[in-house]
């Protein structure tokens, strides 16, 4: 079996024990654009964080690498990178399993083996963007198993304008997630950054306002620290959480 660059590049990174995060970011570096092996995990970790999103102008992409630099300072945890595929008048045939570029399909073998969840969407009007909902209207086989009933998910967006609707937006994503049986993680106003900002950053989750932001995609110091700190709070839960659950077997 041949193994092409981007492989031997990661294995030679994992074996040092490097993140899933900074894997990522070494092989866009070397091979240029995004790098799409979020989906390899070790067997021995703790516990596994899901992290997917729909992002058009980058800016929802950046909030998530953030949330999953917070997973990744709590031991033991992994964040895994996924997108959802784009939704057309052909919707109902199967995407290509792998896009063109950036992270990976989500499956919902992805969420099922996940201990957390966060996901995160552009605003579109107070609402979730259309590629996510119809990811999330196909997981009715989850509800059915119960495959992620009491486990934490987050949520984080981003909007044009500082009253664009984010709010709305974690809100809506909220509902399939609570009908799931999920245990829903916001940001307490313990977080310093969430009296202070002046841009993105809400006690539902993280967010982003383009509008204000210095250039495209870039977010402002008090929207990465509420976001890592997103990620960070949601995989302490979810290692507290799983323990417990092996505990009980």
């Amino acid at each position: 079996m041949m193994l092409t660059p981007n492989r031997l590049a990661w294995t030679s990174l994992t074996d040092r024990g490097a993140s899933h995060l900074a894997v990522c970011e070494a092989l866009e570096k070397v091979f240029g654009g995004e790098a799409r092996v979020y989906y390899e995990i070790s067997h021995n970790l703790i516990q596994k964080e899901n992290g997917r999103f729909v992002s058009r102008k980058g800016a929802t992409r950046e909030l998530a690498r953030q949330v999953c630099r917070g997973v990744e300072s709590v031991a033991g945890a992994a964040a895994i990178l996924r997108t959802v595929p784009p939704v057309h008048a052909e919707s109902e045939e199967a995407p290509r399993r792998v896009p063109d570029s950036g992270a990976t399909y989500a499956t919902l073998e992805d969420l099922s083996r996940a201990d957390g969840l966060i996901i995160g969407s552009p605003t579109r009007f107070g609402n979730m963007a259309a590629p996510l909902k119809y990811f999330l209207d196909g997981t009715s086989a989850l509800w059915l198993d119960g495959s992620l009933a009491g486990k934490p998910a987050g949520l984080f967006s981003a909007t044009q304008t500082l009253h664009g609707g984010q709010e709305a937006t974690l809100l809506t994503m909220s509902l399939p997630l609570l009908h799931h049986g999920m245990l829903l993680v916001g940001i307490p106003f313990t977080e310093r950054g969430l009296n202070q900002t002046r841009t993105g950053g809400t006690p539902y989750g993280a967010t982003h306002v383009s509008g204000l932001a210095s250039q495209p995609g870039a977010l402002s110091e008090d929207e990465i620290a509420l976001a890592q700190a997103q990620g960070k709070r949601l995989a302490e839960i979810a290692a507290t959480l799983a323990a417990g659950r092996a505990a009980r077997r």
